[in-house]
């Protein structure tokens, strides 16, 4: 067992401004008819995202993990990483050209085995301000994992799901050109997003991986085409199994007061991601 005690608690800060642009360009992604000044909720995902230099990245297309001072995320040998969960709060809505900070802290590193081999998760909190005012609090939850070798599993037959149950529900195809454009609103250059070589042949997914985030952002989106923009206090998700790009992904979403279920079920009636949001 490594010793990651250096890291717990370790910070950095960085600052960013929603330009009118970067709001346009999010919304267009997401394909979000609103016109508000006050930007989507899931925009923080966009601002304040890492800007290492194109020498310092890895086979991965991630910065270089290491162990200098310099290095904020533990130095994990493990090569595959994932975004596994995040759990959210909007404190305030963040409007158009406003200054943004954020701070982050690494809270906890655990080593654990799984089917699959060795994991590490590493858990990091965020907060970030909007003209000096608290906007958004996240525990944001990454896992790391052993290579494979196994190939992916030949895409499922698709069904006609079942989503009567959902009060809400939308159905899309992520193509390639949004997870382009979400992988440049987030500066992510992980290959598993826009390489599908070496997404298929390295990380062994069957296609180009849609982003967890984005997932997540869109799931956020139906909540606001039903309830009205920003409506959200708390928000919380889990991947469970990978969105691919070109697969059917179901969006969907059912209330009880003021809890909300919300899911992403592939185009087989699998869960792809598990969610839930408090008004």
């Amino acid at each position: 067992m490594t010793n990651w005690q250096d890291w717990i608690g370790r910070t950095q800060t960085a600052e960013d401004i929603l330009t009118p642009g970067l709001l346009t360009r999010f919304r267009a992604t997401i394909d979000s008819a609103e016109m508000d000044l006050v930007a989507p909720q899931g925009i923080h995902w966009c601002l304040c995202v890492p800007d290492a230099a194109t020498a310092q990245l890895g086979a991965d297309g991630h910065p270089v993990r290491d162990e200098t001072p310099q290095s904020f995320l533990p130095p994990v040998p493990l090569p595959r990483r994932m975004w596994a969960s995040s759990a959210v709060k909007f404190l305030a809505p963040i409007a158009q050209s406003a200054a943004i900070a954020r701070t982050s802290t690494v809270a906890s590193v655990k080593e654990k085995s799984g089917s699959t081999g060795s994991l590490v998760f590493v858990e990091v909190d965020h907060v970030t301000t909007a003209n000096g005012v608290a906007a958004v609090e996240e525990r944001q939850t990454i896992v790391y994992r052993e290579a494979t070798t196994t190939p992916a599993a030949p895409a499922p037959d698709e069904a006609d799901v079942d989503l009567s149950g959902w009060g809400w529900h939308r159905s899309l195809r992520p193509a390639e050109p949004v997870l382009f454009r979400y992988s440049a609103l987030t500066f992510n250059s992980h290959r598993i997003h826009y390489d599908r070589p070496y997404a298929v042949d390295e990380e062994c997914y069957r296609g180009l991986v849609v982003h967890g985030p984005l997932t997540a952002t869109l799931l956020l989106d139906l909540a606001a085409r039903e309830l009205g923009a920003n409506r959200l206090r708390s928000f919380a998700f889990r991947g469970v199994s990978p969105a691919i790009a070109g697969e059917p992904l179901h969006l969907v979403a059912k209330r009880d007061d003021d809890a909300i279920t919300l899911a992403a079920l592939g185009g087989d009636g699998r869960t792809v991601m598990a969610a839930e949001g408090t008004l």
